[in-house]
């Protein structure tokens, strides 16, 4: 069927809410990484799906926060621009009745738009169903919402409602992708990306938020094998040992998962070699943060 609607719809909330999970469930591709951790998504990514006539354009923000870096403080630029100029915004929240200040901050960045917007309710299944009740009326007092959706995005709970109640609200338009294509991030990114998050899930404490991946190197051979050169930057020399671990062994733990990673999302085999670099204080650092490929549009 021809493509005869298109609309961007932007994800926005609080770090840890869930919003890279609900990305993924929804274009049924990993195109965004995942952790426990807050604050793992940095920037902006979008997710692609076509549905009937419609393609559906899926901002993945990075949580909105009380930022204490100039990577804070971008990382809440990119949620400001992908509120601005949006045809509908989902508010994603946790099923907890209490309207919290990331959540007000947010609600009046919606307002300020006149985007519709939707209240998707998220880890329903951590909650008993009469728990839901309150947090619907403790948003429904802060705005008047074009529908509530209580969902489970580890669960793919409430994709397909949440596709329905989307549908009547994107405009006519074009395409903004190809139809095939299911994120606009370049395959080196998420390579990159993918490496992060095995260290964000291997590594403990303060190191993952001051870690920076970067490939250097991204060459195909003849026989089709990939051969992948990553940089780790760290803050401080002390992380750098903890990164690389006793003899190499916690480096050569996350090379390995991330190896098994990069080669389900490229189909082919990866050769994947890492190496660990100190760049102090990196994330109050202007030029660091352009390098590591976090500049704004604007």
């Amino acid at each position: 069927m021809e493509i005869t609607k298109c609309g961007m719809i932007a994800i926005v909330g609080r770090p840890n809410v869930g919003k890279s999970t609900l990305t993924n469930a929804l274009t049924g591709d990993r195109i965004a990484i995942v952790s426990p951790k807050p604050q793992t998504t940095r920037n902006r990514i979008c997710g692609v799906v076509c549905r009937d006539d419609t393609q559906y354009v899926f901002m993945d923000t990075p949580g909105l926060h009380k930022a204490q870096s100039k990577l804070g403080e971008f990382m809440n630029h990119i949620v400001d621009n992908s509120v601005a100029d949006v045809d509908a915004a989902l508010l994603m929240v946790e099923p907890i009745a209490k309207v919290g200040i990331p959540e007000r901050e947010l609600i009046e960045k919606i307002k300020g738009t006149g985007a519709p917007a939707i209240l998707v309710i998220n880890k329903i299944d951590t909650v008993s169903a009469p728990e839901i009740l309150p947090v619907i009326d403790a948003y429904r007092n802060e705005m008047e919402f074009e529908a509530v959706l209580p969902i489970s995005a580890k669960n793919n709970d409430g994709i397909e409602e949440l596709f329905k109640i989307l549908a009547p609200l994107m405009p006519k338009g074009r395409p903004l992708f190809p139809e095939d294509m299911t994120t606009d991030q370049p395959e080196r990114q998420v390579l990159a990306e993918i490496l992060r998050e095995k260290l964000l899930y291997c590594l403990d404490r303060e190191v993952p938020h001051g870690i920076a991946v970067e490939l250097e190197t991204f060459s195909e051979r003849e026989n089709g094998i990939i051969d992948v050169g990553a940089v780790i930057y760290c803050e401080k020399t002390s992380h750098k040992g903890i990164i690389i671990g006793k003899s190499g062994a916690m480096l050569k733990r996350i090379g390995e998962q991330a190896r098994v990673d990069m080669e389900k999302f490229m189909g082919t085999k990866i050769c994947l070699k890492t190496w660990v670099k100190v760049a102090e204080n990196w994330r109050d650092k202007s030029a660091a943060l352009h390098n590591f490929g976090y500049v704004c549009d604007d």
